[in-house]
């Protein structure tokens, strides 16, 4: 009896040990990556590829919708296992490992239609007036350059508005962002000058916390994606 009850509290530990806990990420209202409906339904491009790679690894996971700053603070401080989908910084690597991209996409100048300056002439960062989502990659990235950045704006709805009333001369923003944006806002795709700059890969950032107790999860995230297109 005794070595019954010994085999089952093994067994019952074991299960334990293997047990798949629910992952959970955090990520931004970021269209048409990762959306809210008004029934509080997230979709979009990256989330629907996270949701079918987590499908494919059997793995249970949560997904919440909040603030990028704070999602990325959640996962800093121990609170939440990853966000995305952000690209790669410094910042982000002291305390986060990046998966296989889970979207690539070209960023881009959107030029106001008055302006008749060259972008690449140097005193242009200078002269004129541009503006990009605060608090991300790519208003650190101007910033550090020099460039007359007088907006900080949250999201690229506002963005758009800025640069459509004539408080700003250049936005920059993922292609695909801002044209959604435009889309929504009855703008035409053409009444803006566009001049990308480069593609840009963005990720699934996991915390390196959480990966020490899991050595063999990331690689099983990235293959399990590879088969979500």
């Amino acid at each position: 009896m005794l070595k019954g009850v010994v085999a089952v509290l093994i067994c019952l530990i074991c299960f334990a040990a293997n047990a798949v806990e629910r992952v959970v990420l955090a990520t931004q209202n970021w269209s048409p990556y990762q959306t809210v409906d008004e029934n509080g339904t997230i979709g979009g491009v990256a989330v629907h590829r996270v949701k079918c790679t987590f499908r494919k690894m059997g793995q249970p996971y949560e997904i919440r919708m909040m603030r990028w700053d704070k999602a990325q603070l959640l996962v800093e401080t121990g609170q939440a296992h990853g966000f995305f989908s952000g690209s790669a910084n410094a910042k982000r690597a002291s305390y986060a490992q990046s998966s296989s991209p889970i979207v690539s996409e070209n960023l881009a100048w959107f030029v106001s239609p008055g302006v008749r300056g060259d972008l690449n002439d140097e005193t242009a960062k200078y002269s004129l007036r541009y503006g990009v989502k605060y608090n991300t990659n790519k208003w650190l990235s101007l910033k550090k350059e020099g460039y007359n950045v007088i907006k900080k704006p949250r999201d690229a709805d506002s963005l758009l508005q800025m640069l459509w009333q004539g408080e700003l001369d250049v936005a920059y923003e993922y292609e695909l962002v801002f044209e959604e944006a435009m889309v929504k806002a009855g703008i035409p795709l053409d009444y803006f000058k566009k001049i990308r700059t480069n593609k840009q890969d963005l990720m699934v950032h996991f915390s390196k916390a959480f990966l020490v107790g899991k050595p063999a999860f990331l690689n099983r995230f990235n293959l399990a994606m590879e088969q979500c297109r």
